[in-house]
């Protein structure tokens, strides 16, 4: 059975970041359709999506409500470093610390998830 572990590193700046959450949002919509395996995960400048997701106004505002139940998690560590825990809290998602206080990219792997990185 196909296992695919989507990691959103993209910061939230320019219109090729934009491109690329979409490309991760069309990969996800399309693995739920097919029932694989699937989990989405922000790290890095990524987390600063939830807050500019949770907006209305925001592009991929209804894409992302249809695939919120299907996210994971964010990064505890790059939230805090990138001053949007609070933003994610409110939005009611995950925080993940399974090492160091990061997702542990390594247990993906070892799940037997194939890790795509946007």
């Amino acid at each position: 059975m196909t296992k695919i572990a989507i990691v959103v590193f993209s910061d939230t700046n320019t219109v090729e970041a934009l491109g690329k959450v979409s490309n991760a949002f069309m990969l996800a919509s399309e693995a739920i359709e097919n029932k694989i395996d699937l989990k989405i995960i922000f790290e890095g400048a990524g987390t600063k999506w939830i807050g500019e997701l949770e907006k209305e106004d925001n592009k991929l505002h209804k894409l992302y409500l249809g695939l919120k139940p299907n996210i994971t998690g964010v990064c505890t560590f790059c939230a805090n470093a990138f001053g949007v825990k609070t933003e994610v809290e409110k939005a009611k998602i995950t925080l993940l610390s399974e090492y160091k206080d990061h997702p542990s990219l390594l247990n993906l792997f070892t799940e037997g998830y194939q890790v795509l990185n946007f």
